[in-house]
Formats: structure tokens, C-alpha cells, sequence
């Protein structure tokens, strides 16, 4: 009887431990925690450290060895200009949708994304310069109010929807990295970090004055961007990309207001005459556009195709000079011959007699 009980027992405790087994062996083993620590949005998004890593470009690290050129531009990117309306609008967050001041002051807000201070042309994205989000919020009157978990050493804070100053974030300032790599064998554009612009006027009106706030890593915002869809055209309203997308394609309009030299001048210090300013503008965005096509020997059908355009040019150019020649040689005879039609010969008239002139006599039948 004893034996029959025991293995029944055995039985039961043998079959009650099955279902760990199974799970154990198939893999569905739940991590505690791992969900707890994940950050989120307000809006319930997940970004973990994974998704972290990859928008970072962790996985696809570029090193000093593999780069064979680079330059460092700064970008002035109006919000005015109508390709550069979607960092703007929605002025108010509707059906979940905000713009991008917004995202970017709650992420700083809540301590999720470190701010650095905005040094004039040296970004540093150090601890040394990373700026207290407290000191910001006051610095820009701000309203805020202490977040729940805020600490002396992490701290958080609210702000409401209608203190937010979208609405006075009228540029942005970009820092873009053009650099061209062995691995890849490609000349890419990569922006490296943003710094929102406050456009307020004084106390006695006048224009507005442009405050930089404060930059941020497009490193470490770039998840969320991810995350938040937009549309760009008013023909299609459906959201079919995102900032992240906006950025890294190149989408926005910026005008060079500075490139990284050994003097650290802005383009308008060296340049200060507009239009020359405006040309030196221009011939850095081409020789950007055109620094790929220097690299490669071109191919056969290339060269047919440049020789015979530059062949077509040059005949229009030589039609066009005949022309030219043709009509300032008709020109010139027809200003030749008014001019000999109004030049008459004066001939010298003849004194008419005076009472002693003789009178021809005829013969008389």
C-alpha cells in the first residue's frame, strides 16, 4: 500500500514539474524586470537599449582609419521655408501627433536626453558641458514643475502643453558631418547634433533676437523620432515618414552659416560683403554635390556622352557667335546707307545776271 502511494505521489510531482520543463525548453521564459526598465513615451512607445544601439550606429562603427576625407558644416534651417514646415506644425500636439521643439524639451525634461551647452561654434558633448535642465527652463522663464521620482541627482520635470514655447522656435541649428569612407566606398551626410533657436523680441518691440537654447546628440534623439510620423506634403496628409527619416535623407532646406576651421569665423565674418557671402555659400554645396563624381575614372559611354555635349555646345555657341556677326554686319550696312541718304552733295548755284548781262541774240528769218 505504502508503494502504490509513493508512486503516486511520484507521479503527480513528476507531472507538476512538466510545464517548466517545456517552457524552459521552447524558450518562452518571461524576463521580469526587463519591461519595468525600458524607457517609454507619453504615448507608450518602447525605446530600448537595443533599438538605442542601433539608431546610435553602434552596430556599424566608422573609424578614423577607414575615413579618407571629412568636413563639418553648420546649417541654419528656417522654419519658414515650406520644405521645412513639417518641424514645425502641428503648433498644438493633435491625434498624438507634435512637432519637434516638442519632443525634444520633453525628453530633456523628464532627464531622458542629456543637453549640452551651446559654446558659439565649439561643441563639446562632454559631461563637463552638459548643462542642468533646471538652469535652461530658468534661463528661457520656463514655467515647470518638479516630476514625481525626481531626485537631487536625477532630476525630472513637468511642463504643461500651453508653457511649452513652440510657437517662438523658429530655427534650428544643425551640425552635419560629410565624410567619405573606405569601407563603404560612399560619401555620406550624417547629422550630428541640433540646437533649437528662440526667436523673441525686447521689451521695447523691434526684431526679434535669436537665442540658442542648448544642443542635442541626433545620436541619442533619434529613437524617438523614429517613433513619431509626419507628413510632408500637402497633396498626401498620410504620415509617411518620420523626423528620423527627415534628417537623415536630407529632406529640410539649411543654408551654410559657418564651416569648421582652424580661426572658428562664421561664413559671415569672412565673407561680409551678401553677394560674396552668397557665392562662397553656393560653391561649398557644389563642390559637397560634386566631391563623389571627382573620385571615379568615368567609363567609356560617359566620355561619349560628355564629348558630344560639349561638342553641341560648342556649336550653338558658334551659331550663335555667326549669328551675332550676321546681324551686326546687316546692322552696320543699314546704318551706312541712312547715313548716305541724308548726306547730299550742294551743288553751287549759279548767280543770277545783273542788269549788265548780255542777252543771247537768235537770227532772226
Amino acid at each position: 500500500m505504502h508503494k502504490i502511494f509513493k508512486s503516486i505521489l511520484f507521479a503527480g510531482l513528476f507531472l507538476a514539474a512538466l510545464p517548466s520543463v517545456g517552457q524552459e525548453q521552447s524558450g518562452v521564459v518571461r524576463r521580469r524586470g526587463a519591461d519595468r526598465n525600458a524607457p517609454k513615451q507619453q504615448d507608450g512607445t518602447m525605446v530600448t537599449e537595443r533599438m538605442q544601439n542601433f539608431f546610435s550606429g553602434e552596430n556599424i562603427a566608422v573609424s578614423d582609419a577607414d575615413r579618407q576625407w571629412m568636413r563639418v558644416i553648420y546649417r541654419a534651417i528656417d522654419l519658414d521655408k515650406d520644405k521645412n514646415a513639417p518641424l514645425y506644425f502641428p503648433e498644438e500636439p493633435i491625434d498624438g501627433q507634435e512637432n519637434l521643439f516638442r519632443i525634444i524639451m520633453r525628453l530633456v525634461a523628464a532627464n531622458t536626453v542629456p543637453a549640452y551647452e551651446y559654446l558659439d561654434g565649439r561643441e563639446i558633448f562632454t559631461d563637463q558641458y552638459r548643462v542642468k535642465t533646471r538652469d535652461v527652463l530658468d534661463r528661457f522663464y520656463i514655467p515647470f514643475t518638479e516630476a514625481k521620482g525626481s531626485t537631487e541627482k536625477n532630476p525630472k520635470f513637468t511642463i504643461e502643453e500651453s508653457d511649452v514655447p513652440s510657437n517662438e522656435v523658429l530655427s534650428y541649428y544643425v551640425v552635419e558631418r560629410w565624410e567619405f569612407d573606405t569601407r563603404n566606398n560612399r560619401l555620406r551626410s550624417v547629422v550630428e547634433a541640433i540646437c533649437p533657436v528662440l526667436h523673441r523680441s525686447g521689451d521695447f518691440g523691434g526684431d526679434a533676437l535669436k537665442y540658442p537654447m542648448f544642443w542635442v546628440r541626433f545620436a541619442d534623439i533619434r529613437p524617438y523620432l523614429a517613433a513619431q510620423t509626419i507628413f510632408v506634403d500637402d497633396d498626401n496628409n498620410l504620415p509617411t515618414c518620420t523626423y528620423d527619416d527627415f534628417f537623415t535623407l536630407n529632406m529640410y532646406d539649411g543654408d551654410i552659416y559657418k564651416t569648421r576651421n582652424l580661426k572658428n569665423r562664421s561664413m559671415a565674418q569672412l565673407y561680409p560683403d551678401p553677394d560674396m557671402l552668397k557665392k562662397a555659400q553656393d560653391s561649398i554645396q557644389d563642390n559637397l554635390d560634386n566631391f563623389e563624381k571627382k573620385l571615379w575614372v568615368p567609363s567609356r559611354e560617359e566620355v561619349i556622352a560628355m564629348r558630344e555635349a560639349r561638342e553641341l555646345a560648342a556649336d550653338s555657341t558658334g551659331n550663335i557667335a555667326a549669328t551675332e556677326k550676321t546681324s551686326n554686319t546687316r546692322a552696320v550696312k543699314r546704318s551706312t546707307k541712312r547715313s548716305s541718304k541724308k548726306v547730299k552733295e550742294h551743288k553751287p548755284k549759279q548767280s543770277s545776271g545783273s542788269s549788265s548781262a548780255v542777252r543771247s541774240v537768235r537770227r532772226r528769218k
